[in-house]
Parts: structure tokens; C-alpha cells; sequence
């Protein structure tokens, strides 16, 4: 007989080996990109991808947030379990992203290389240790989320870890797009705004922990 517990293992279990698998394909995907782009090595200023090819990039790293948020709806029963399984899945995909570009290119040379993160709504640049924490911290908060969000045990979120939450969404989203100006018209990015950064993820962590308190 298959317990809640076990089921609630498996779902962890097999979400983070899809999103392993996932990330390895992601950086595949980044390496025959670069080889047509960058075959000297990924540098700024960027090569402006071609405007039709642009949108066949973009339309697939929205399927990537559809795929992962997909998988997340099939492993989970609640709404806490479910985004816990997405937060899990996109941190082990982007880490395992990493790890794909380290083995195939030796790219990135050290945690404060610039990236190119995400292309919705803009261009998202940063060091790599940047989204490299991010994907850390929601390994860890994902698969709490999700065990307890699946046992019942974690109340509806409240207004303010709402508002704690949105705040924390907003000022990452401002560190990462901070610099799709310069980039966009082909400079490199300036310095990184770690202040804004750092804040939302103190944020995010207020709510994480209000939460669990609560529950």
C-alpha cells in the first residue's frame, strides 16, 4: 500500500530527476547556440539573434515555465505541493543547466561570469551566482513546500506574505532586467545592483519563514 509520505517521496524524487534531465537538455540546446553565435566563446556585447529566430527562443523558454509548471500540476494534489514541485524543478533545472555548460564548454570560468538569464519580458543579465543562489534556495524552500503542503499542513498564505512575496518577485526582477538597456543596445552589462537583489531575497526568505511559522 502506497502511504502519503511515499507518494509524496516519489513526487520529489521523480520531479528533480525530470528536471535533471531537463537542464542537461537545456544546456544542449545553449551549446549548438553558442557554437552558431559565440564560436570563439560567449562574450558580450551580445550577437542579436535575427528576429524570427528571436521568437522561436522566446516561444521556447516559455514552453520551458510551461513544461515545468506541467510536471509540477501531474506530482502534486495540492496548491502548496504543487508550487513546491515547481519551485524544486526549476532549481535543479537551472543547476543542472550550469553543471551542463561546465562539462560540455568549461563555461563559466568562475561564479562572477555574466550570463544572459532569460529573455521575458527583457533581457535578464547577471553574474552567474546570481540565479545559481536563487535555484539553491528554491530546492530547499520547493521541497519543504511541498512535503508539508501535501501532508496539510501548511495554512493559505496570508496578505502580508502576499505583499512579501510580490515585493521579493519585483525587486529580483528589477536586479535581473536592470541592465536590458546597455545590453540591449549592444554594451556590455554595468555593475550588478545587488542591493535590490539581497532584498528580495531577504523577502522571500520573511515569507518562507512567517509561513512555517504559522503552519
Amino acid at each position: 500500500m502506497i502511504t502519503e509520505r511515499s507518494r509524496s517521496s516519489n513526487a520529489l524524487i521523480w520531479t528533480a530527476v525530470f528536471a535533471a534531465a531537463f537542464g542537461w537538455v537545456e544546456a544542449v540546446v545553449v551549446v549548438y547556440l553558442r557554437e552558431i553565435y559565440y564560436p570563439s566563446g560567449f562574450t558580450f556585447p551580445l550577437e542579436m539573434m535575427p528576429p524570427s529566430t528571436a521568437v522561436v527562443e522566446v516561444a521556447r523558454e516559455a514552453a520551458t515555465l510551461v513544461m515545468l509548471v506541467a510536471v509540477a500540476r501531474l506530482g502534486a494534489r495540492s496548491g502548496w505541493g504543487r508550487f513546491g514541485l515547481f519551485a524544486l524543478a526549476f532549481g535543479v533545472w537551472d543547476l543542472v543547466y550550469y553543471l551542463g555548460l561546465f562539462l560540455a564548454l568549461g563555461w563559466p570560468e568562475s561564479l562572477v561570469t555574466w550570463d544572459v538569464l532569460f529573455l521575458i519580458p527583457g533581457i535578464w543579465t547577471s553574474p552567474v551566482w546570481a540565479p545559481m543562489l536563487i535555484s539553491v534556495l528554491l530546492v530547499g524552500c520547493g521541497a519543504c513546500l511541498a512535503r508539508l503542503g501535501e501532508a496539510g499542513r501548511l495554512p493559505p498564505p496570508d496578505r502580508l506574505e502576499w505583499l512579501l512575496a510580490a515585493a521579493s518577485l519585483v525587486a529580483i526582477l528589477a536586479a535581473f532586467l536592470a541592465n536590458h538597456g546597455p545590453v540591449a543596445a549592444g554594451a556590455a552589462p554595468g555593475a550588478f545592483p545587488r542591493l535590490p537583489f539581497f532584498s528580495g531575497v531577504a523577502l522571500a526568505l520573511a515569507a518562507f519563514v512567517r509561513l512555517l511559522r504559522r503552519r
